[in-house]
């Protein structure tokens, strides 16, 4: 635990290697804080832990992260919230009008969509949009 102090020391200072040093050791503890925060989400979330991680993490030591921690504490908080602020980031996202978010989806049944088991019919279809191809 010590290395990891002494990493985020070294990353404060500007070490670049420092970082990329300090992801195997905090890696596992980050994993479990991202599975955490995933397990409270809605069903059918594409986000994984993994890529939870991967981009809290660069946002914290990245370029244009932060890169000022007082110890290992202040770092886990940091990163909880760099991960909280990710998932809210993505359901604003999604419920943006651009992506979607005002859209209802519907069941549709064979029946509403007018399916025809006419063999001419089907294979003038087939046809038709051979020549739009």
């Amino acid at each position: 635990m010590k290395n990891v102090t002494k990493m985020l020391s070294q990353i404060e200072q500007g070490d670049p290697a420092a970082a990329e040093q300090l992801l195997p050791l905090v890696y596992d503890d980050l994993r479990r804080l991202a599975a955490k925060k995933l397990a409270y989400e809605k069903a059918g979330l594409t986000l994984q832990a993994t890529e939870l991680v991967h981009e809290g993490y660069m946002r914290l030591v990245g370029p244009s992260g932060n890169r000022c921690f007082a110890n290992r504490r202040h770092f886990y908080a940091a990163a909880s919230e760099a991960m909280r602020r990710i998932l809210i980031d993505r359901a604003r996202r999604k419920q943006a009008c651009k992506h979607g978010g005002d859209w209802h989806r519907l069941a549709v049944s064979p029946d509403v969509v007018g399916v025809s088991e006419d063999p001419k019919l089907l294979i003038s279809l087939r046809e038709l949009l051979k020549e739009l191809t």
